[in-house]
């Protein structure tokens, strides 16, 4: 499963930088899937190719958010998700919508830092 942060974070940002696939987000900051991996292009719901330089609509306005697409609970990384580890609010939670096996998140870090 991917990880979420809840509308009880405090923007602290302790978060962010830990992220080793750069899918947190400060709140109402634009993200790309080409930050943090080696991701060209993606291929999105519907068929289309998105360039991974484009900028995606924030997931939130109002507090940090994690890109479900690009989380893969740090597995291949860390031995646990390291935002929930830094959290001084513990607003960094499984997400009940997105639940993955260790192996589709093994394959997801591999898909996000493929060699180029």
């Amino acid at each position: 499963m991917a990880i979420m942060i809840t509308d009880e974070c405090i923007n602290c940002g302790a978060c962010e930088p830990e992220c080793p696939n750069n899918a947190i987000y400060e709140g109402g900051a634009q993200w790309r899937w080409a930050d943090g991996t080696t991701l060209k292009q993606v291929e999105v719901d519907g068929g289309s190719v998105v360039s991974g330089t484009a900028p995606q609509t924030p997931v939130s306005d109002e507090y940090y958010y994690i890109v479900s697409d690009k989380c893969t609970e740090c597995v291949g990384f860390h031995e646990e998700p390291q935002c929930a580890a830094v959290c001084p609010v513990d607003c960094c939670v499984d997400d009940p919508d997105y639940r993955e096996t260790q192996e589709k998140l093994l394959a997801k870090k591999d898909w996000l830092h493929a060699p180029a």
